[in-house]
């Protein structure tokens, strides 16, 4: 792992039409930037998010956790399973992400967890041009349903080998994608990535699967 000894710098960000807030972290001379979408239940405070994301910063790349949904928007529950505002939302982060002075001409890659991992997907589907890589941590790919197909971006699917549930959506998903990608099971590890080591291994695999990916242009990952 290539780890960066300069001190990254962190901002509040409000992102999209609806103003959703977010940290962005960058070390100096990002390779590019990593935009994380949550599981329903969490936010940009997510603990393992904030600890992928600090790891990843620590290896060069700049990272953005948002809010998917505002307040108001996350009392309702079923918003927090609404896959196509989901994907929007992530779809509005990259846009601004496009548009900001610090990110704007990086390679762009996608950290979905839970029902964000769907997210990510409905985002990479809709702009295969923007995306270079989507990582998936325990995520359920299956509801990025017709999507699925259309992704054109590496994906690597990460899960833990005691949710076992988990590994029969993934494996399904799977089967669907058409992009280049990679199925990676971590032993032990349930659905949260609690148990000792089993969270240190998801950072690994995401950071090798972005430094690979990030390291091109988008439009090169699509050759």
């Amino acid at each position: 792992m290539n780890v960066r000894s300069e001190v990254a710098m962190s901002r509040i960000v409000h992102v999209g039409p609806v103003g959703l807030e977010g940290i962005l972290g960058a070390p100096p001379d990002p390779r590019g930037l990593v935009i994380f979408a949550h599981g329903s239940g969490s936010s940009r405070l997510s603990p393992r998010n904030n600890s992928v994301a600090q790891a990843l910063t620590r290896s060069g790349f700049a990272t953005l956790l948002f809010d998917l949904l505002t307040p108001l928007e996350a009392e309702n529950r079923d918003n927090v399973f609404d896959i196509p505002l989901l994907g929007e939302r992530v779809t509005e982060a990259v846009a601004w992400a496009r548009e900001d002075f610090q990110t704007g001409p990086l390679p762009i890659g996608l950290f979905g967890a839970s029902t964000g991992a769907a997210a990510a997907l409905v985002a990479a589907a809709e702009k295969p041009c923007d995306i270079a890589a989507v990582v998936s941590r325990g995520g359920r790919p299956d509801l990025a349903s017709t999507r699925l197909e259309k992704v054109q971006a590496p994906t690597l699917l990460i899960v833990g080998g005691a949710d076992s549930i988990v590994i029969e959506l993934n494996a399904a998903a799977f089967e669907r994608l058409v992009c280049k990608k990679q199925f990676h099971i971590v032993p032990g590890a349930t659905h949260l990535f609690e148990e000792p080591g089993t969270l240190e291994e998801v950072v690994r695999e995401a950071t090798a699967w972005f430094g690979v990916y990030l390291s091109r242009r988008p439009t090169e990952n699509l050759r």
